[in-house]
């Protein structure tokens, strides 16, 4: 079990459990329900890069302690 946290770059850092084999498509549907918005209109960065709804975590290299982006569109 790995705990991942999304930084809004508004202040707010919501931390996320999940597993290396969740997609991301998968991590956004169960952060949108902690957010109270729709996962269609979250998107996460890592480094910059954005990450793609139909790849693992772990293909992302995302581990325990992670730090993610969050924008919305």
């Amino acid at each position: 079990m790995l705990e991942v946290t999304v930084n809004d770059r508004l202040g707010k850092k919501i931390k996320v459990k999940c597993l290396e084999d969740d997609t991301v498509g998968d991590f956004k549907k169960v952060l949108s329900l902690q957010l109270g918005s729709h996962s269609g209109k979250i998107v996460l960065q890592k480094g910059g890069s954005i990450l793609k709804d139909h790849i693992t975590l772990g293909d992302y290299e995302i581990h325990n302690d992670t730090n993610l982006e969050l924008y919305y569109m």
